[in-house]
């Protein structure tokens, strides 16, 4: 279990703005799990990548409704691969809180899980 490391996000309330988190990841290490959910029923969407692209390690996706959470699988990052991610690489979480104008997410939490090397 060493090896492994999680970010978590909470991010409590009913949001009225986009969030934006960017984070030095601090070893080699590569991306094996993605969970993100809003406690009611919404449009946000979530994409991963850096601050010179956005998307790169996993494309925009809606994050889950009512308390059960949208999971992504290998398949599902860039290229059908676990990011692998280097030492000291600005990480970017980014969240639409609303999708495309849709309804807003409450009482978000996204997990983000990686294994060091």
């Amino acid at each position: 279990m060493e090896n492994i490391f999680s970010y978590i996000y909470h991010i409590p309330g009913s949001l009225t703005a986009n969030i934006q988190s960017v984070f030095s990841i601090p070893f080699d290490c590569t991306l094996i799990h993605v969970s993100a959910v809003a406690s009611n029923i919404n449009d946000a969407a979530l994409k991963l990548g850096t601050i010179a692209d956005d998307d790169a390690y996993l494309a925009s996706f809606d994050i889950g409704d009512s308390n059960i959470p949208q999971v992504k699988s290998r398949m599902d990052f860039v290229e059908g691969q676990y990011p692998h991610i280097s030492a000291g690489t600005n990480f970017m979480v980014t969240l639409d809180y609303d999708g495309s104008s849709g309804i807003a997410a409450q009482n978000v939490t996204i997990a983000l899980t990686f294994a060091k090397g």
